[in-house]
């Protein structure tokens, strides 16, 4: 899509009803899904009926006006807010005399686009394999070469049709199995981890890379477009104090996300289902930051993460133009944290926040360690907070909260004696 002109189409309900101010165009989201696929919006049409067309997905009529529009605008492509049947695709494409793409081909466009590793590259591949396959009369423009062109009657074009169907079948196959391996790899390097992991998700483009570099220092990629992020990347979080966690960012949802895309990002969503604390960021300057949420939830529910313990996150409040807006919905969201990522407002607060969960469920314990080694009091100071010490000769008697799972490798650190541990109530 880098570098057309796109004209974008949708069907709206028959019956208009009221828009809330608060509410998004209806063809906005679509605006940012193309402008981040590289294209450029030159046009947009609309048509109110209650089902689409078996054929064209819009009226006849519509069709026409379509057509000029293209015309009109020069434009090289008509992206339509859903997805198309096989048939609609095809009798679109032949009567417009331009590519049309649906919702998902635009998604799958933006991923080929932003996949970088190897894994996220399988990811996209699996994904577009499966959503085209039985679209390959309209999208496999070789298969007019191979069998002498369109409108070839007999049985031949029908047969390499079949061909190429049973070779996309095992390249799904094939793409699967690899990406098993890296699933089961994955799960095995999160289950091997001690420290408490968090994960952020957020509607695309909430600012969520924004927050990781805010909160970690690391250098990653942050851009103004959707879905910026596709691979998962995991980095070292203080919170003050010695204390450190684990976060990880990864891709970002949008509504309508199609369910075979999030099966095909399993594995990079391994670290979402994982985590010991989600911090959903969302756009609280976006004027549809409450369907955004519900979006989220849905996505997070599809990959079996809606029990994982969530820390709402308001980001972007620099942005809000009436503070009595961010009032309300710290209202409604009780406990939610409201920063700016890009200012580097609120970040102490919600470091003390992400602390504060993270050591709800910790142990108090009593250890003896020696004072002229400063790997144990380290590994406490990391993993927990410290609340007494005591020195003792040649050793510190030590009382702290650590994590349950980093009670077992504290032990195993030499000259190290545990001399007490207990379950602490939040």
């Amino acid at each position: 899509m880098a570098g057309r002109r796109a004209v974008l189409a949708c069907l709206l309900p028959a019956r208009p009803r009221r828009q809330s101010p608060t509410e998004e165009e209806p063809l906005e989201e679509l605006v940012r899904l193309t402008e981040s696929a590289g294209a450029e919006v030159v046009g947009r049409l609309s048509q109110r009926r209650e089902h689409p067309t078996g054929s064209h997905y819009l009226g006849r009529g519509k069709v026409t006006e379509l057509k000029r529009l293209v015309r009109s605008a020069r434009a090289a492509a008509v992206v339509f807010d859903d997805d198309l049947t096989p048939v609609q695709g095809r009798n679109l494409e032949k009567d417009l005399g331009c590519q049309v793409m649906d919702r998902t081909e635009l998604i799958l466009d933006i991923f080929a686009t932003h996949a970088r590793t190897r894994q996220a590259k399988l990811q996209v591949e699996l994904a577009a394999l499966e959503y085209f396959l039985p679209r390959l009369r309209r999208r496999w423009t070789h298969l007019e070469r191979q069998v002498g062109g369109i409108g070839v009657r007999a049985g031949a074009g029908e047969r390499q049709i079949e061909v190429d169907r049973r070779l996309v079948g095992r390249r799904i196959a094939d793409v699967r199995d690899e990406l098993g391996r890296i699933r089961r790899r994955r799960e095995r390097l999160v289950a091997a981890r001690t420290d408490f992991s968090v994960s952020l998700v957020g509607y695309t483009n909430a600012g969520k890379s924004t927050l990781m570099r805010a909160l970690t220092g690391a250098d990653v990629l942050i851009e103004d477009r959707l879905f910026a992020t596709l691979d998962t990347r995991t980095r070292e979080m203080r919170l003050g104090g010695g204390l450190s966690a684990l976060l990880s960012d990864t891709i970002g949802f949008v509504r309508r996300l199609p369910h075979h895309l999030v099966a095909s990002f399993s594995a990079t969503l391994e670290e979402t289902r994982s985590a010991d604390l989600v911090l959903h960021v969302v756009d609280v300057s976006s004027r549809a930051w409450r369907k955004e949420m519900e979006t989220v939830r849905s996505v997070l529910g599809d990959i079996g993460a809606s029990e994982l313990p969530v820390q709402v996150v308001f980001n972007k409040v620099d942005l809000v133009r009436e503070p009595a807006d961010l009032t309300r919905a710290r209202a409604d969201f009780p406990g939610s944290a409201a920063v700016s990522a890009l200012k580097g407002t609120g970040l102490d607060d919600l470091r003390e926040i992400i602390a504060g969960r993270m050591l709800a469920d910790a142990e108090e314990v009593e250890v003896l360690l020696p004072a002229a080694d400063g790997r144990a009091s380290a590994f406490i100071r990391r993993h927990g907070r410290i609340s007494e010490i005591q020195e003792q000769g040649e050793d510190l008697r030590v009382r702290a909260r650590v994590l349950p799972a980093c009670v077992g490798r504290l032990e195993k650190i030499p000259g190290v004696r545990l001399l007490a541990r207990g379950n602490l109530k939040s």
